[in-house]
Protein backbone atom coordinates (compact mmCIF):
# COMPACT_ATOMS: atom_id res chain seq x y z
CA UNK A 1 0.00 0.00 0.00
CA UNK A 2 1.43 3.37 -1.03
CA UNK A 3 0.58 6.60 0.72
CA UNK A 4 1.32 10.28 0.34
CA UNK A 5 2.83 11.87 3.43
CA UNK A 6 0.66 14.99 2.94
CA UNK A 7 -2.62 13.09 3.48
CA UNK A 8 -3.67 14.74 6.73
CA UNK A 9 -2.96 17.87 8.76
CA UNK A 10 -2.55 16.98 12.41
CA UNK A 11 0.54 17.18 14.60
CA UNK A 12 3.77 17.77 12.69
CA UNK A 13 6.42 16.62 15.17
CA UNK A 14 7.24 15.48 18.68
CA UNK A 15 8.27 18.68 20.41
CA UNK A 16 9.31 18.09 24.00
CA UNK A 17 8.91 15.92 27.08
CA UNK A 18 8.51 17.18 30.66
CA UNK A 19 9.34 14.76 33.48
CA UNK A 20 8.70 14.60 37.21
CA UNK A 21 11.87 13.03 38.61
CA UNK A 22 12.81 11.73 42.05
CA UNK A 23 16.57 11.58 41.38
CA UNK A 24 17.57 14.90 39.83
CA UNK A 25 21.30 14.27 40.29
CA UNK A 26 21.22 11.03 38.29
CA UNK A 27 19.17 12.66 35.53
CA UNK A 28 21.58 15.59 35.28
CA UNK A 29 24.53 13.21 35.09
CA UNK A 30 22.86 11.13 32.36
CA UNK A 31 21.93 14.25 30.40
CA UNK A 32 25.43 15.72 30.46
CA UNK A 33 27.92 12.83 30.64
CA UNK A 34 26.10 10.43 28.28
CA UNK A 35 23.78 12.51 26.10
CA UNK A 36 25.73 15.77 25.85
CA UNK A 37 22.74 17.96 26.68
CA UNK A 38 23.06 21.60 27.69
CA UNK A 39 21.61 22.31 31.14
CA UNK A 40 19.55 25.48 31.56
CA UNK A 41 18.79 26.42 35.16
CA UNK A 42 15.43 27.99 35.90
CA UNK A 43 15.44 31.18 37.96
CA UNK A 44 13.02 29.64 40.45
CA UNK A 45 12.84 26.29 42.22
CA UNK A 46 15.11 23.43 41.20
CA UNK A 47 13.56 22.93 37.76
CA UNK A 48 15.99 22.19 34.94
CA UNK A 49 15.54 22.52 31.18
CA UNK A 50 17.68 20.48 28.81
CA UNK A 51 18.68 21.71 25.37
CA UNK A 52 19.78 19.58 22.40
CA UNK A 53 19.33 21.88 19.39
CA UNK A 54 18.37 25.44 18.40
CA UNK A 55 15.16 25.46 20.48
CA UNK A 56 15.18 26.75 24.05
CA UNK A 57 14.75 23.22 25.39
CA UNK A 58 13.44 19.75 24.54
CA UNK A 59 13.26 18.33 28.07
CA UNK A 60 12.17 19.75 31.42
CA UNK A 61 12.94 18.06 34.75
CA UNK A 62 10.73 18.80 37.75
CA UNK A 63 11.85 17.58 41.20
CA UNK A 64 9.25 15.20 42.63
CA UNK A 65 8.81 12.41 45.16
CA UNK A 66 7.70 9.99 42.44
CA UNK A 67 8.68 9.69 38.79
CA UNK A 68 6.06 10.33 36.12
CA UNK A 69 5.47 11.93 32.74
CA UNK A 70 4.45 15.53 33.31
CA UNK A 71 3.75 16.20 29.62
CA UNK A 72 4.46 15.11 26.07
CA UNK A 73 4.33 18.08 23.72
CA UNK A 74 3.26 17.76 20.08
CA UNK A 75 3.95 20.58 17.65
CA UNK A 76 1.37 21.76 15.11
CA UNK A 77 2.53 23.65 12.02
CA UNK A 78 -0.09 26.42 11.80
CA UNK A 79 -2.61 28.10 14.07
CA UNK A 80 -5.47 26.97 11.85
CA UNK A 81 -4.25 23.36 12.05
CA UNK A 82 -3.98 23.74 15.82
CA UNK A 83 -7.55 24.95 16.22
CA UNK A 84 -8.82 22.29 13.80
CA UNK A 85 -7.10 19.64 15.93
CA UNK A 86 -8.60 21.06 19.12
CA UNK A 87 -12.04 20.80 17.49
CA UNK A 88 -11.39 17.19 16.49
CA UNK A 89 -10.29 16.29 20.02
CA UNK A 90 -13.36 17.96 21.50
CA UNK A 91 -15.65 16.14 19.06
CA UNK A 92 -13.99 12.86 20.10
CA UNK A 93 -14.93 13.64 23.70
CA UNK A 94 -11.58 14.91 24.98
CA UNK A 95 -11.45 17.91 27.32
CA UNK A 96 -8.96 20.43 25.93
CA UNK A 97 -7.85 23.55 27.81
CA UNK A 98 -5.92 26.53 26.50
CA UNK A 99 -3.01 27.39 28.77
CA UNK A 100 -2.56 30.84 30.37
CA UNK A 101 0.41 33.07 29.48
CA UNK A 102 2.50 31.83 32.43
CA UNK A 103 2.36 28.22 31.18
CA UNK A 104 3.10 29.26 27.60
CA UNK A 105 6.11 31.16 28.91
CA UNK A 106 7.26 28.11 30.86
CA UNK A 107 7.12 25.92 27.75
CA UNK A 108 8.61 28.72 25.58
CA UNK A 109 5.86 28.50 22.94
CA UNK A 110 3.45 30.99 21.34
CA UNK A 111 0.23 28.97 21.83
CA UNK A 112 -0.45 25.98 24.09
CA UNK A 113 -3.34 23.59 24.72
CA UNK A 114 -3.43 20.72 27.24
CA UNK A 115 -5.38 17.45 27.32
CA UNK A 116 -5.21 13.87 28.54
CA UNK A 117 -4.45 11.48 25.69
CA UNK A 118 -7.46 9.08 25.84
CA UNK A 119 -5.52 6.21 24.25
CA UNK A 120 -2.50 6.20 26.56
CA UNK A 121 -3.73 8.25 29.52
CA UNK A 122 -0.59 10.39 29.25
CA UNK A 123 -0.78 14.13 29.90
CA UNK A 124 -0.27 15.74 26.52
CA UNK A 125 0.10 19.19 25.03
CA UNK A 126 -0.35 20.80 21.61
CA UNK A 127 1.75 23.83 20.81
CA UNK A 128 2.53 26.28 18.03
CA UNK A 129 5.68 28.34 17.35
CA UNK A 130 8.37 27.19 19.80
CA UNK A 131 11.08 29.64 20.81
CA UNK A 132 14.37 29.42 18.92
CA UNK A 133 17.55 30.63 20.58
CA UNK A 134 20.01 33.11 19.12
CA UNK A 135 23.01 31.32 20.61
CA UNK A 136 23.90 27.90 19.14
CA UNK A 137 23.51 24.66 21.10
CA UNK A 138 26.65 23.95 23.12
CA UNK A 139 26.99 20.21 23.90
CA UNK A 140 28.31 19.31 27.33
CA UNK A 141 30.67 16.79 25.72
CA UNK A 142 32.28 16.27 22.32
CA UNK A 143 29.55 15.24 19.89
CA UNK A 144 28.06 16.31 16.55
CA UNK A 145 24.55 16.84 17.94
CA UNK A 146 21.05 15.57 17.25
CA UNK A 147 18.91 15.09 14.18
CA UNK A 148 15.86 17.23 14.99
CA UNK A 149 14.72 20.24 12.94
CA UNK A 150 11.40 19.69 11.18
CA UNK A 151 11.49 16.03 12.27
CA UNK A 152 11.18 17.01 15.92
CA UNK A 153 12.68 15.56 19.08
CA UNK A 154 12.59 11.88 18.15
CA UNK A 155 9.91 9.30 18.94
CA UNK A 156 7.92 7.94 21.87
CA UNK A 157 6.34 4.53 22.39
CA UNK A 158 3.14 4.07 24.44
CA UNK A 159 1.48 0.95 25.82
CA UNK A 160 -2.26 1.17 25.12
CA UNK A 161 -5.23 -0.83 26.35
CA UNK A 162 -7.72 -0.69 23.48
CA UNK A 163 -5.36 -1.28 20.56
CA UNK A 164 -7.87 -0.85 17.72
CA UNK A 165 -9.55 2.23 19.18
CA UNK A 166 -6.11 3.74 19.84
CA UNK A 167 -5.22 3.32 16.16
CA UNK A 168 -8.44 5.11 15.22
CA UNK A 169 -7.67 7.97 17.61
CA UNK A 170 -4.10 8.57 16.44
CA UNK A 171 -4.95 8.27 12.76
CA UNK A 172 -8.34 9.98 12.51
CA UNK A 173 -8.04 12.57 15.29
CA UNK A 174 -4.35 13.34 15.77
CA UNK A 175 -3.53 12.97 12.07
CA UNK A 176 -0.68 10.46 12.26
CA UNK A 177 0.06 8.38 9.16
CA UNK A 178 0.80 4.68 9.26
CA UNK A 179 4.42 3.63 8.72
CA UNK A 180 4.37 -0.14 9.32
CA UNK A 181 3.76 -2.98 11.78
CA UNK A 182 5.88 -5.42 13.77
CA UNK A 183 4.40 -8.49 15.50
CA UNK A 184 6.73 -10.95 17.25
CA UNK A 185 6.50 -13.38 20.17
CA UNK A 186 3.80 -11.87 22.46
CA UNK A 187 4.40 -8.32 21.22
CA UNK A 188 2.45 -6.24 18.71
CA UNK A 189 3.43 -2.71 17.61
CA UNK A 190 2.10 -0.13 15.13
CA UNK A 191 4.34 2.72 13.97
CA UNK A 192 3.22 6.21 12.93
CA UNK A 193 4.88 9.20 11.27
CA UNK A 194 3.93 12.87 11.04
CA UNK A 195 6.95 14.11 9.09
CA UNK A 196 9.97 12.59 7.36
CA UNK A 197 11.09 10.60 10.42
CA UNK A 198 10.12 6.94 10.13
CA UNK A 199 8.03 7.21 13.28
CA UNK A 200 7.38 9.85 15.90
CA UNK A 201 4.95 7.57 17.72
CA UNK A 202 4.52 3.85 18.15
CA UNK A 203 1.89 2.02 20.18
CA UNK A 204 2.03 -1.48 21.62
CA UNK A 205 -0.36 -3.89 23.26
CA UNK A 206 0.41 -4.72 26.91
CA UNK A 207 3.06 -7.43 27.30
CA UNK A 208 5.25 -8.81 30.07
CA UNK A 209 5.33 -6.34 32.93
CA UNK A 210 4.04 -3.51 30.72
CA UNK A 211 0.43 -2.50 31.27
CA UNK A 212 -1.89 -0.08 29.52
CA UNK A 213 -0.85 3.52 30.14
CA UNK A 214 2.86 2.82 30.55
CA UNK A 215 5.45 4.98 28.83
CA UNK A 216 7.74 2.46 27.12
CA UNK A 217 10.59 4.59 25.76
CA UNK A 218 11.76 7.74 24.04
CA UNK A 219 14.27 7.81 21.16
CA UNK A 220 16.92 10.41 20.33
CA UNK A 221 18.79 10.27 17.02
CA UNK A 222 22.33 11.65 16.73
CA UNK A 223 24.02 13.14 13.67
CA UNK A 224 26.84 10.58 13.74
CA UNK A 225 27.25 6.88 14.52
CA UNK A 226 30.33 7.92 16.50
CA UNK A 227 28.10 9.83 18.92
CA UNK A 228 26.24 6.59 19.59
CA UNK A 229 29.47 4.65 20.02
CA UNK A 230 31.00 7.16 22.41
CA UNK A 231 27.82 7.26 24.49
CA UNK A 232 27.70 3.45 24.55
CA UNK A 233 31.23 3.36 25.98
CA UNK A 234 30.28 5.84 28.71
CA UNK A 235 27.14 3.83 29.54
CA UNK A 236 29.20 0.66 29.92
CA UNK A 237 31.88 2.41 31.99
CA UNK A 238 29.25 3.87 34.34
CA UNK A 239 27.37 0.59 34.64
CA UNK A 240 24.08 2.12 33.49
CA UNK A 241 21.58 -0.73 32.99
CA UNK A 242 20.80 -1.67 29.39
CA UNK A 243 17.35 -2.71 28.17
CA UNK A 244 18.65 -3.73 24.75
CA UNK A 245 22.23 -4.05 23.54
CA UNK A 246 23.46 -2.35 20.38
CA UNK A 247 21.63 -3.53 17.25
CA UNK A 248 19.78 -2.54 14.06
CA UNK A 249 16.01 -2.46 13.61
CA UNK A 250 14.14 -4.12 10.75
CA UNK A 251 11.64 -1.39 9.95
CA UNK A 252 13.38 1.95 10.48
CA UNK A 253 16.97 0.60 10.12
CA UNK A 254 18.03 2.56 13.22
CA UNK A 255 21.32 1.46 14.79
CA UNK A 256 20.81 1.96 18.51
CA UNK A 257 20.90 0.75 22.09
CA UNK A 258 18.47 1.25 24.98
CA UNK A 259 19.26 2.25 28.56
CA UNK A 260 17.15 2.37 31.71
CA UNK A 261 16.68 6.01 32.73
CA UNK A 262 16.62 7.10 36.39
CA UNK A 263 12.82 7.29 36.05
CA UNK A 264 12.52 3.63 35.03
CA UNK A 265 11.43 3.98 31.40
CA UNK A 266 13.86 3.33 28.55
CA UNK A 267 15.76 5.76 26.37
CA UNK A 268 16.93 4.70 22.92
CA UNK A 269 19.97 6.43 21.43
CA UNK A 270 20.49 5.77 17.74
CA UNK A 271 21.67 6.81 14.32
CA UNK A 272 20.73 6.19 10.69
CA UNK A 273 16.93 5.97 10.79
CA UNK A 274 15.32 5.72 7.37
CA UNK A 275 13.12 8.53 6.06
CA UNK A 276 9.53 8.44 4.86
CA UNK A 277 9.18 9.40 1.20
CA UNK A 278 6.04 10.30 -0.77
CA UNK A 279 5.88 6.80 -2.29
CA UNK A 280 6.27 5.02 1.07
CA UNK A 281 4.99 1.43 1.06
CA UNK A 282 3.60 -0.02 4.28
CA UNK A 283 5.06 -3.36 5.37
CA UNK A 284 4.68 -5.87 8.20
CA UNK A 285 7.64 -7.45 10.00
CA UNK A 286 7.92 -10.52 12.22
CA UNK A 287 11.03 -9.38 14.09
CA UNK A 288 12.19 -6.00 15.46
CA UNK A 289 15.89 -6.61 14.78
CA UNK A 290 18.05 -7.30 11.74
CA UNK A 291 20.94 -7.96 14.12
CA UNK A 292 21.79 -7.37 17.75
Amino acid sequence: MKQNKEESMGVCSLGYVALNVSDMASWRDLATSVLGMEVIERSYGDIVDLRIDDLHHRFSLYPAKEDSIEAVGWEVATLSDLHDLVEKLTAYGVEVHESPPCEKSERKVHTLFKFIDPASGIKSELFYAPQSEMMPFTPSLGMTGYKTGNMGLGHVVYIVGDYEESKKFYEEVMGFRLSDYIAWDDKDATFYHCNGRHHSLAIMKPFGDFKAGDFNHIMLETNSIDDVGYAYDVVRDKGIPLVMEYGKHTNDLMQSFYIVTPSGFALELGYGGRLIENDWEIRSYDSPMLWG
